[in-house]
């Protein structure tokens, strides 16, 4: 099996915002105050402990339902960039299910949540 390459993350972020689901999801000012007061470095510890404990072994408890919907940045933007599961990680960043999520993939989630993340700080 040939090695995992991650998406090109303009061609990702392009076909997300043309997902009427994805494109949907904006930081809220609570969320996005929260990202200020805390700073970018750690929101993205915080996005590191979340990709780490609920999405990066090989069959995560309560996969598909795992990520809330709100009440911290990282989650707004895991949902935004199609991090937020298992089932949205294969389908849109080619990260096979059943199997533990490698530190080079795990790099990957992390670069487009941040990506993502300072965008909203521009946008607002």
């Amino acid at each position: 099996m040939p090695a995992w390459q991650p998406p090109n993350l303009d061609a990702l972020f392009a076909r997300l915002a043309s997902s009427k689901f994805r494109s949907r999801f904006r930081l809220k000012n609570r969320e996005l105050a929260y990202l200020q007061q805390k700073g970018l470095p750690t929101i993205m510890e915080h996005a590191r402990d979340f990709i780490t404990t609920r999405i990066a072994p090989a069959d995560p408890p309560n996969d598909g339902k795992q990520t809330p919907f709100r009440n911290h940045p990282v989650f707004i933007a895991q949902h935004a960039t199609a991090t937020c599961c298992r089932s949205c990680l294969q389908k849109h960043h080619n990260i096979p299910k059943h199997t533990p999520i490698t530190p080079t993939q795990q790099t990957h989630i992390l670069n487009t949540i941040q990506q993502w993340l300072k965008k909203q700080i521009e946008f607002n």
